[in-house]
């Protein structure tokens, strides 16, 4: 089975390389965070500030875009393409073949943010930023966030088109992010059947407020990349919170996909 896995994932990382739409992609990333130098310069005495935020959210918001592109048009490629036809009739089971196209996606995806990352260092040091240990931490967490959005990706992927699994990815991408302010906004207001619907929303819609905390109250204390940030034990607590979430959501793609009828 490890051998098929790695069969898949192998390809699917081939396959995602040749899409031109995620050189489209790195090349505004890496436009974004060349403006932080603009930005910086036009700022009173803030460019590390404007520098480590511009890239934090380039790595963040970049990251999950690929994730979305890679997600909602490798698996239904194969369908699109009558390829699973040949796929499926091979002694391959349909749930290795979720697990390896999103482990050759999730491969692609590390490439991906570790150019962003890259990119960013480089702009860090032609700014004299130093890149400090809140700077790993948060790109850990951005990463985890875009493995996140592609597992979501795929579950869409698994019973529609890509055009609909981009829009419903995009909004929970969204809704992900906007929990804590979502939370906020429904405390003490809302009440009855109309409160309890919303907060389950919320229970199945992934919490991303949890990878992208920069500015924000953890605990009672605000953390910030530029300061104080929050510790590795965070980090691992966010990242085994991903991690369940993929699976569950990958569980479910593969329940779907494998009711699927291609014939």
């Amino acid at each position: 089975m490890i051998g098929r896995l790695w069969a898949i994932a192998l390809n699917t990382f081939r396959e995602a390389s040749r899409n031109r739409v995620l050189y489209g992609i790195a090349v505004v990333a890496f436009l974004m965070m060349m403006m932080a130098i603009v930005l910086g310069e036009m700022s009173l005495h803030e460019e590390a500030r404007v520098a480590r935020d511009v890239g934090i959210s380039g790595v963040s918001l970049f990251g999950a875009l690929t994730a979305i592109v890679l997600g909602v048009t490798l698996l239904y490629g194969e369908i699109q393409q009558r390829t699973i036809h040949s796929i499926v009739s091979k002694p391959l089971h349909r749930f290795e073949f979720v697990l390896g196209k999103y482990l050759g996606m999730a491969m692609m995806l590390t490439v991906m943010v570790a150019i962003f990352t890259l990119s960013m260092a480089i702009l860090f040091q032609a700014q004299e930023v130093s890149f400090t240990s809140a700077l790993i931490k948060a790109v850990v967490l951005a990463y985890v966030e875009v493995l996140v959005v592609a597992a979501v990706a795929v579950f869409f992927s698994s019973f529609s088109s890509p055009y609909l699994s981009g829009i419903f990815t995009l909004g929970v991408f969204v809704l992900g992010r906007s929990t804590e302010a979502m939370r906020e906004a429904m405390s003490g207001k809302l009440s009855g059947p109309l409160s309890a619907g919303l907060h389950s929303g919320l229970a199945i819609v992934p919490d991303l407020h949890l990878f992208s905390i920069s500015g924000s109250q953890v605990n009672g204390h605000l953390v910030t990349v530029h300061s104080d940030f929050v510790s590795w034990g965070y980090v691992a607590m966010a990242s085994g919170y991903g991690a369940l979430y993929i699976g569950a959501m990958l569980l479910l793609a593969i329940i779907i996909f494998s009711r699927r009828d291609f014939v």
